[in-house]
């Protein structure tokens, strides 16, 4: 493929199929740790605000998962039982509840993911800063354009 035009089709073909491996390596990590899917995208959403230093609520977590308030509440307790994750009071507004996850989830995660990580950076290694920016900018449009789609099959709003 070095040196080829590659069309639109096969990006995206390219894509499903990445995407397909990555879901199948997350998989492995969430079955090996007794977590549902959405246990994981909800890990991986609570790690993605810390990262962010932006607190994360019950609401909002549900929010990014598509969640009503009964199932965030269960998949908040199967977290919370599992030890992957904590509920406390807001330090700005006591009336809150965020959610934190415990430092040995993340570091189980860390040393799973890392591979992978190490990996994934040698691959996007191969690649000049200039080609890295193009990647960059074209994974950010892809995503927008995914979630554009969404909500325009299940017209939600933006």
């Amino acid at each position: 493929m070095a040196g080829e035009t590659v069309d639109p089709f096969e990006l995206m073909n390219l894509m499903r199929r990445l995407n397909v491996e990555v879901d199948r390596f997350a998989e492995t990590f969430a079955v090996g740790h007794g977590l549902h899917r959405t246990d994981l995208d909800a890990l991986t959403v609570i790690m993605d605000a810390s990262r962010e230093g932006r607190p994360l609520t019950p609401g909002a977590l549900g929010a990014a998962l598509n969640l009503s308030a009964p199932a965030t509440s269960a998949l908040i307790n199967r977290l919370e039982q599992a030890g992957h994750l904590t509920r406390h009071r807001s330090t700005d507004d006591r009336r809150k509840v965020e959610l934190t996850m415990h430092e040995q989830a993340a570091a189980l995660a860390s040393r799973f993911f890392a591979p992978l990580g190490r990996r994934m950076s040698a691959a996007l290694g191969d690649f000049t800063p200039a080609e890295r920016r193009v990647i960059g900018r074209f994974l950010t449009r892809s995503i927008e354009a995914t979630v554009a789609a969404r909500q325009e099959t299940t017209g939600e709003n933006a």
